[in-house]
C-alpha cells in the first residue's frame, strides 16, 4: 500500500500544473480534498485540510488531528499542522495555501508567528461548493482574515527569527547521572536537537519531544508559540504530526518518546507529554531530560 504523501517536490509540482493545464497557484484548491482525506479527526468527523506553497516550490499538505480521551483542546489545526510540516523540512517562507474551512481564530493567530504573515495569500475551497464557483474564487490576503492583528511585533525586537526562520537555541543537556542506554540515549539527543529549534521567544521555555517506534525509526517535535500563548503547539504533538507525515500509522506504535526541557521552566511540558503518550499510546515509555543554554554537554 503507497504510503500517503504530504510532500510533493517542486518538479513534481510543475509537472502537475502543467498536466492539469493550471498554474502552480490555481493547482492548490485542487489539492485541498486529497489533503482533507489525510486528516484525523475521530471525535468530531470534520475533516479540514489545507495545502500550501513555500517559495522553494514544494507543496505541503496539513489535516486536523483529534485524540479520543484527552480534551479538545489538545487537538492540532490543519493550519498548525501545515505550519509544522513546513518546519520539518525547513521551508523558510508559507506564501499561499488554500483550505476547505475558513481559518478560525486559533489558526489565524497562530499563522502570525510567520514573518510577513498579513501578506500570505489565503484561499477557501469550500467542500460543498461545485468545481466552477471554486474556480471562481481567487486568494486574499491573511490580513483580511485578523485586520487588527497581535503578534510577534508588538512582543519581539525586530531581529528575533520567528518560526520558519533558521534559529538554534544554544541548548545543552545537563548532567544529571540518568544517562540510559541503547535507543534512549540517541533518543534523548534527537529530542535536544528538537528543543534547539522550537520556538518560544515569549516563555524562553523551548523544549523538543523525540518519538520511537516499533520499527526503531525516529520523530522530532519542536514547542512552537504563539504571541497570543493559547494557539502554542505543544512539542508531543508536532512530533505526532512528524509521525504522521513520514508515515506512521496507528499511534499504539510509538514504544519510546524522550523530552527534554529546561528544568526550571515557567512553561513546563512533561505532564502534558505524560497525558497525551498515556491515551494514544499506553506502552509508550518517557523519559524526561533536562537542559540549558551554554552549559557543558555530557
Amino acid at each position: 500500500m503507497e504510503r500517503p504523501r504530504f510532500v510533493f517536490q517542486a518538479s513534481e509540482v510543475e509537472s502537475m500544473a502543467k498536466a492539469s493545464g493550471l498554474t502552480v497557484h490555481q493547482l492548490l484548491p485542487t489539492l485541498v480534498k486529497s489533503a482533507r482525506a489525510l486528516a484525523r479527526p475521530p471525535i468530531s468527523n470534520y475533516h479540514v485540510g489545507a495545502v500550501g506553497l513555500g517559495p522553494s516550490g514544494r507543496i505541503f499538505f496539513g489535516g486536523n488531528l483529534e485524540f479520543p480521551g484527552l480534551p479538545l483542546h489538545h487537538s492540532v489545526h490543519a493550519e498548525q499542522f501545515l505550519v509544522t510540516n513546513l518546519i520539518l523540512h525547513r521551508e523558510p517562507q508559507l506564501t499561499h495555501f488554500a483550505v476547505s474551512s475558513a481559518p478560525c481564530g486559533h489558526c489565524r493567530q497562530f499563522l502570525q508567528e510567520i514573518r510577513g504573515a498579513p501578506h500570505i495569500q489565503v484561499l477557501i475551497n469550500d467542500q460543498e461548493e461545485d468545481s466552477d464557483e471554486c474556480n471562481a474564487k481567487h486568494f486574499e490576503s491573511l490580513s483580511l482574515f485578523l485586520p487588527h492583528r497581535f503578534g510577534p511585533d508588538d512582543l519581539l525586537e525586530k531581529d528575533v527569527p520567528l518560526v520558519l526562520e533558521p534559529h538554534h537555541n544554544n541548548l545543552s543537556l545537563l548532567s544529571d547521572g540518568n544517562v540510559p542506554n541503547g535507543v534512549m540515549f540517541d533518543l534523548k539527543f534527537e529530542a535536544l536537537e528538537a528543543a534547539n529549534r522550537s520556538h518560544a521567544p515569549y516563555s524562553k521555555c523551548p523544549s523538543g519531544v523525540a518519538l520511537v517506534d516499533c520499527e526503531g525509526k525516529v520523530y522530532r517535535g519542536s514547542y512552537v508559540e504563539s504571541a497570543a500563548y493559547n494557539p502554542s503547539l505543544g512539542p508531543v504533538q508536532a512530533a505526532l504530526v512528524s509521525y504522521i507525515v513520514d508515515g506512521g500509522g496507528g499511534y499504539e506504535r510509538i514504544v519510546g518518546a524522550v523530552l527534554v526541557e529546561k528544568e526550571e521552566a515557567v512553561v513546563r511540558q512533561e505532564f502534558n507529554a505524560r497525558l497525551i503518550l498515556q491515551v494514544i499510546s499506553p506502552k509508550c515509555e518517557l523519559k524526561v531530560f533536562h537542559c540549558g543554554e551554554g552549559v557543558e554537554k555530557i
